[in-house]
């Protein structure tokens, strides 16, 4: 770093002493010299350095901010520590990895720790033992390195958007006394959404190259898993609409629907139905955003798509659940079985475009859905129907800043701390004929276009030694969204 900041003052004292000492020399030559130099100082800096002063011009506030956005409804505690650090305190051995759709026991949370961490993956579990999982998290909680935090989709993503003063927050969710006090005072609970007991999550973390056994770690991440029985029942959903009336909000958000998985297939299947009545049941002129989250009923996935995404104007989701949402209808690369290193953009914006396609708003389809934010570690990308969404530049933008800033644990990017993970040229198709785009560092967001939907993609800023990764996804969703503007229809 410093050898060149060296070089940076060198040239920039070698263009001075040309302007001040060089009057005798004509004027083409100093011209000449002078943009050689300012081309080399500029590409002196770093890539990283280059983005984070387009991001800051890129990033304006939409003409018609929202004023007041209503987030429901799964709400918990974390318990966020060391993964390897609680299972060495539970006594559990390293031993291979095997993937569980639900955890019944310690061995299958020791087997499916190991297989995610194996892959650098984020997934969450349903822990089906309750005195097994209460006393599990009772050693998390009292474990020296032990941090209790907000947590659940919807509490994040409401804790986020309040760190705007100007934005009056609804949150409705399951609020123990704990997370109350932990929540930011611009957040408004309803008395109704009180109870008595919070609820807690285990949210085991690993950094990248960390070892258990035989399992290496390729890059941070964390494997979530709960008891929790409110929210997986959607307990609140009711209410949360409810409160809509009395708080008039300009924005709904709304996640949880994947907490659902722990219940049994006739519960799951009723309970989703309920919930499709109660969306229905939002004024139509109010957007609804749906984060999506780690699930691993194909079937349940199936029906979120036909009967959820039909009602809602956008939803946020990472590469696994994207993966996932292609193999549970048959989508485009539905082959695929897992991804190898960063996702490919171009598969990733085949499926994203089979979405809106398939699922979103056309002149002959009943539907709202005209957006879609996707985030994975090394890039970010949003996807529009024409027609409906302003400023969609600032805000993938954003939501690629609040990735570098949280993960690191700093008010801006310290570009000493973050690195470019992203390739530098791509294609934009895997299976139309594509466009190819490289990458300038200096116009970070680029932009393409295919039958009515526009493509905005943009790198993230990785951080290297990451203080916190859970709720990134939560948090670049909140900061997207606070800088998108839905255009009257």
């Amino acid at each position: 770093m410093w050898q060149r900041s060296v070089y940076v003052g060198l040239l920039a004292l070698a263009l001075g002493y040309l302007c001040l000492l060089g009057p005798e020399l004509p004027h083409s030559a100093l011209r000449h010299l002078s943009a050689s130099l300012l081309g080399t100082l500029r590409r002196a800096r770093s890539l990283e350095d280059r983005m984070v002063t387009a991001w800051q011009a890129a990033i304006v506030r939409p003409a018609r901010p929202w004023a007041r956005v209503a987030v429901g409804v799964n709400t918990c505690v974390d318990v966020v520590l060391s993964g390897v650090k609680l299972l060495e305190a539970l006594g559990l051995e390293p031993g291979d990895g095997r993937n569980h759709a639900v955890l019944n026991s310690r061995q299958d949370l020791k087997e499916a720790f190991a297989h995610f961490m194996g892959k650098g993956a984020a997934a969450e579990r349903f822990f089906s033992d309750a005195e097994s999982f209460h006393h599990i998290a009772r050693t998390a909680s009292e474990h020296p390195g032990a941090q209790l935090y907000v947590g659940g989709n919807a509490a994040l993503i409401g804790q986020k958007l309040a760190t705007n003063p100007e934005l009056k927050v609804l949150l409705c969710g399951p609020v123990g006394p704990k997370l109350h006090d932990l929540l930011n005072d611009n957040v408004v609970v309803p008395p109704e959404s009180m109870q008595e007991r919070d609820e807690f999550h285990l949210i085991l973390e690993y950094q990248a190259g960390e070892e258990w056994g035989q399992v290496r770690a390729p890059n941070a991440n964390r494997f979530i898993f709960s008891h929790d029985l409110s929210n997986g029942a959607l307990n609140m959903l009711e209410v949360f609409v409810s409160s809509l009336d009395e708080f008039q909000p300009d924005l709904v958000v709304l996640s949880g629907l994947h907490m659902m998985e722990g219940q049994s297939k006739e519960m799951r299947q009723r309970r989703l139905m309920e919930a499709v009545a109660s969306i229905s049941d939002i004024p139509t002129d109010i957007p609804i955003h749906l984060e999506l989250a780690s699930m691993t009923d194909q079937d349940f996935m199936s029906n979120i798509m036909h009967q959820v995404f039909p009602l809602v104007n956008s939803i946020g989701l990472n590469e696994q659940e994207l993966l996932f949402l292609t193999q549970s209808a048959s989508g485009p690369h539905a082959s695929l079985d897992s991804w190898s290193g960063v996702p490919d953009v171009g598969v990733v914006s085949d499926i994203l475009f089979w979405i809106l396609k398939e699922h979103g708003k056309t002149s002959e389809r009943a539907s709202d859905l005209t957006r879609i934010h996707f985030h994975t570690l090394a890039y970010h990308i949003l996807v529009t129907v024409d027609g409906h969404w302003g400023n969609q530049v600032a805000a993938v933008a954003a939501g690629a800043r609040a990735a570098g800033t949280q993960a690191c644990a700093t008010e801006t990017i310290d570009t000493d701390k973050v690195f470019l993970k992203a390739p530098l040229e791509f294609v934009t198709s895997q299976i139309e004929a594509p466009s190819k785009i490289s990458l300038n560092p200096d116009e970070p967001v680029v932009h393409w276009h295919r039958e009515g939907i526009s493509f905005h993609f943009t790198p993230v800023l990785v951080c290297k030694d990451p203080v916190r990764t859970v709720g990134l996804g939560d948090a670049i969703s909140a900061e997207g969204l606070l800088y998108s503007e839905l255009y009257p229809q």
